[in-house]
């Protein structure tokens, strides 16, 4: 009776292969005579479909019973489906791994398909500082950014009161969209500083069209930037750009708008 142990090395001293499929090798041990083979798993490389070619070397050398630590579904049912036995979860070295085996100490302790517990938790260190590193830089190019809401909120606060919005926004749906697209248009600036200027905009119940058409004007037209969008790309270009841009914005803001009043009621 043959059975394939996935295995580390080539030996019996080897430790037994975390995954059936791209183990570096099977080795085959003949139970009756103590013998072994040591075959290169042909799916070691990883690639689309390695787990079938370690079934199919299984196949071939007439085994009964493979020794893992784990085995996909699919070359599970593949297994099974041709009368080889599959015991999953196992570690260690593999020569004390055959060893319980023939003692019938070993049970299908896993099921198909479920990888042990102590070999997913394995931690990449090196991949591990480097998301430490890409976080803290992300943080970092992020940082002014977050310094710049807190400061918008504060200068908001202090110089724009609610009585004086209060005063433009009539509650008027075309008008409260006509004045939000013109304040939106005096800046273009960082979409995030929009969100902000908006959501206070909605806390003193200024109506979602005007914050709307606000945020649509602030990253799409910008009447400071302007002269210096005309050097760098031409007056007629830059004077059509924004005029469209702040046109636009108005029919866009009030459809979105009530698309989310239809999909909120």
């Amino acid at each position: 009776m043959k059975i394939a142990i996935s295995s580390d090395g080539p030996n019996l001293n080897a430790t037994v292969g975390d995954k059936f499929g791209t183990s570096q090798y099977l080795l085959i041990v003949d139970l009756e005579s103590g013998e072994f083979e040591a075959v290169p798993n042909p799916g070691a490389s990883g690639q689309r479909g390695a787990g079938m070619q370690a079934v199919v070397l299984a196949i071939s050398k007439d085994i009964k019973t493979v020794l893992t630590g784990y085995c996909s579904p699919t070359a599970y049912n593949q297994l099974k489906a041709n009368g080889i036995e599959v015991l999953t979860g196992l570690s260690g070295a593999v020569e004390e791994v055959v060893e319980k085996y023939k003692k019938g100490e070993l049970k299908a302790g896993m099921r198909a398909g479920t990888e042990p517990k102590s070999r997913r938790i394995k931690v990449d260190k090196s991949a591990l500082v480097q998301a430490t590193r890409s976080s803290a830089r992300q943080f970092t190019i992020l940082l002014p950014t977050l310094l710049g809401v807190v400061l918008l909120i504060g200068l908001f606060n202090a110089f724009v009161s609610k009585d004086f919005l209060v005063s433009i926004f009539s509650g008027n749906v075309a008008l409260d969209t006509l004045w939000g697209a013109c304040f939106g248009s005096i800046l273009a600036g960082n979409p995030i500083n929009s969100y902000v200027i908006g959501g206070e905009l909605l806390k003193y119940d200024i109506s979602l069209f005007a914050v709307t058409a606000f945020i649509l004007t602030w990253v799409t037209v910008g009447l400071v930037q302007l002269p210096a969008e005309i050097a760098a790309l031409g007056r007629r270009f830059a004077l059509l750009r924004n005029g469209l841009s702040f046109i636009l914005s108005i029919p866009i803001a009030i459809i979105t708008v009530l698309i989310l009043n239809l999909i909120g009621s």
